[in-house]
């Protein structure tokens, strides 16, 4: 994803409930007359975020905790020394004594509501899915090369 600078754009959707007029006055008898209909369409939208202070600069995170609270969750981005994580590791691997704390530092925490979660959900799926589609197709002309 390329970096736009100053403002970050970011596609959003808005569902609109509004009643279809065509097919809701057509078949709309006494007996449904109680019955709402939904039709939810889903529209685009730009939206823009100007930086605040320095929150326009990426910042490394190697690790990541969720906490839950009411009405929200908690998202700890942290940074694990890479040398600390590797040592552990090899420590691991010959069958020593894994430390029962790992010390590291928080690099940012974000509180996000559960309908902000879920769209961040939706959103890091369709990344990880257009990732495993470009690492499929790396993968397909090499499969092809080594016959």
């Amino acid at each position: 994803m390329p970096f736009e600078s100053p403002v970050l754009k970011e596609k959003a959707t808005i569902k609109d409930t509004s009643l279809s007029d065509k097919g809701a006055r057509a078949t709309m008898t006494e007996q449904k007359s109680e019955q709402v209909i939904d039709e939810q369409k889903s529209v685009g939208l730009n939206i823009r975020l100007a930086p605040v202070n320095n929150s326009d600069q990426p910042v490394l995170a190697n690790f990541t905790r969720l906490n839950g609270a009411p009405g929200m969750v908690f998202v700890d981005f942290g940074f694990l020394e890479p040398a600390a994580l590797s040592a552990l590791s090899r420590l691991a691997q010959a069958g020593g004594k894994i430390p029962e704390n790992l010390n590291g530092k928080l690099a940012v925490r974000v509180a996000l509501g559960y309908d902000t979660l879920a769209a961040l959900h939706q959103q890091l799926g369709q990344v990880i899915g257009g990732l495993k589609a470009q690492q499929s197709q790396k993968l397909a002309p090499a499969k092809k090369d080594a016959r």
